[in-house]
């Protein structure tokens, strides 16, 4: 009855339903507009992704009509995790990760051409404090990750959205732009704080917009309180 919006990604986008998270807050922005589709998966990368695609998005939607809205994709902070580091296990090489973006649009284009599809960067990492919240045993005492590794994913994403055609969100610069970021935009030095989470909210919505798709252009499903004749009330239900 309504369309969809899929966000899929890594755990920022799972987490993206939590109380005060950028998810929920677009769910209850497009309330009774459009149903928002978490496909969040803690820990993936670009190349897990690739493996998934099928599953998370089964070729049941096939059809301009059933197209969803928009699909936001969310991954790199875990692709960027250093190869010599504890979290090595979830690390993926640049160039490949942007082949895997690429493959990744591609496969969502190829189902649905007229889906807008949005790449969301990395967000930027505060080292010290991912010290704080190690993933595994931290043998070396160094951070898994670094600010300057998730930069270059980040232009990476950027640019593969150039390429492709499509929108993006560099949220990696955008956070950075706030004083204090560092705890302001983040919880653990990765994962985002309420303020991070509005600050993705506030650009998807952005970004949304910019392609033509708001609270001003998308249709209410069914007739609203006040379009409702108190003196008739099932008239305003003829015809659906």
């Amino acid at each position: 009855m309504r369309p969809k919006i899929y966000l899929f990604g890594d755990s920022i986008t799972e987490r993206s339903f939590d109380e005060g998270g950028w998810g929920a807050s677009i769910v209850k922005h497009f309330n009774r507009t459009a149903d928002v589709v978490l496909r969040g998966y803690s820990g993936y990368n670009t190349r897990w992704a690739l493996k998934v695609l099928e599953k998370v998005f089964p070729a049941t939607e096939k059809s301009e009509s059933e197209s969803p809205l928009a699909v936001t994709v969310f991954f790199g902070a875990n692709d960027a995790s250093l190869a010599d580091r504890c979290s090595a296990f979830q690390h993926v090489p640049l160039e490949e990760f942007k082949h895997n973006l690429h493959s990744i649009l591609a496969f969502l284009k190829g189902r649905w051409p007229t889906t807008e599809v949005i790449l969301i960067s990395p967000p930027p990492i505060d080292e010290p404090t991912r010290l704080l919240y190690p993933f595994a045993e931290n043998k070396l005492g160094l951070p898994e990750r670094t600010n300057e590794a998730a930069g270059n994913y980040a232009k990476a994403c950027l640019a593969v959205a150039a390429e492709c055609g499509v929108s993006a969100i560099d949220l990696w610069t955008r956070m950075q732009q706030i004083p204090g970021w560092q705890t302001a935009c983040l919880s653990d030095g990765l994962h985002l704080s309420r303020t991070g989470n509005k600050i993705v909210f506030e650009e998807v919505i952005k970004a949304l917009k910019k392609k033509g798709l708001s609270l001003e252009t998308l249709p209410v499903d069914l007739p609203r309180i006040n379009e409702v004749d108190p003196n008739d009330p099932l008239k305003s239900f003829e015809g659906i």
